[in-house]
């Protein structure tokens, strides 16, 4: 066979040979730069859905001259291994541990992944707990949602779970990872580099979705926690859903909507008003964040049933 031959044959199956190679991505947004080193691929802020790959939260990761620092293990198997592809984009450096902020599917159930690529997951010793006691529910609700794309994910514990604070020195950052107590979900952490005033917030803050109050969530707990957060003084917030943003941002939507809800609720129970009457309180301030119409009155609902009972 003379040389032109092989060349067109080679021409005809390059472009065969390339798609089997390269890695399709179902991530619902690929990485953004939020400072030199860290990066987050924002989330839908939205429930998981099979269109949006279960990434319904943000995946974070700080870059060092020593490795790679990932928030999150992700929904599943595959959304892990899209969000590896999208690090090693950017750098050469190899990812040393993954960080699970709490014990919900999206946060934890990619973390197979992550271990066949012998990375340490690190979580809250709440977190663990979650999963050993709901991690299987967690886990059947992803594989329903996601169908095909659960595919080759396992369910697994932390290899390291701490109580109050794990501290990773890696190249010249400094990252913490504190339990600073109760707030939307057992086993909630942030991450703090205090070298760049930033934190990334998990679950403790939101801003561009109405936060959900869950039966396992503690509301008063919440907002004596946030007087630690608020301690940092962060410059940049990274939250667990929506894109970067600051500490009034994130402030105005969580501690001050906690805050209104309470008052309104605790009004109510004092002149014996009903779970009804609750579900009237006026919310419309809120109504532009996403998920609004999904937990508004879910939210109230909760909140006063609570209450009763502190």
């Amino acid at each position: 066979m003379n040389k032109t031959i092989i060349g067109l044959l080679l021409m005809l199956l390059s472009p065969m040979l390339s798609a089997t190679d390269k890695h399709q991505s179902i991530l619902f947004s690929e990485p953004q730069q939020v400072t030199g080193n860290v990066w987050s691929a924002i989330g839908a802020t939205a429930p998981p859905t099979y269109e949006n790959s279960g990434h319904n939260n943000n995946l974070t990761f700080i870059i060092t001259s020593e490795g790679v620092v990932v928030i999150n293990a992700g929904d599943n198997y595959l959304l892990a291994k899209s969000l590896h592809h999208a690090i090693k984009k950017i750098t050469d450096q190899a990812v040393k541990y993954v960080v699970l902020e709490n014990g919900q599917g999206h946060a934890v159930l990619g973390s197979n992944y992550w271990k066949e690529q012998g990375v340490p997951i690190i979580a809250h010793i709440e977190t663990k707990q979650e999963l050993e006691a709901h991690g299987a529910d967690s886990f059947d609700r992803m594989k329903k949602g996601r169908k095909d794309k659960a595919q080759g994910t396992k369910l697994m514990l932390p290899d390291e779970t701490f109580d109050d604070k794990r501290v990773i020195e890696l190249g010249a950052e400094r990252i913490e990872i504190l339990h600073l107590g109760p707030s939307h979900s057992p086993g909630d952490v942030i991450v703090w580099l205090p070298n760049q005033s930033l934190v990334i917030a998990g679950d403790m803050a939101f801003h561009k979705r109405l936060l959900p109050v869950m039966e396992h969530t503690d509301t008063a707990a919440w907002l004596e926690t946030w007087e630690k957060f608020a301690a940092l003084k962060a410059k940049i917030i990274i939250p667990g859903h929506g894109g970067p943003t600051n500490m009034q941002e994130v402030t105005k939507y969580t501690h001050d909507y906690l805050v209104y809800m309470r008052e309104k609720i605790s009004a109510l129970l004092d002149n014996d008003g009903t779970l009804h009457e609750a579900t009237s309180i006026d919310q419309s301030a809120y109504k532009h964040l996403d998920v609004f119409d999904e937990l508004a009155l879910r939210n109230a609902s909760t909140m006063f049933r609570q209450m009763e009972f502190e």
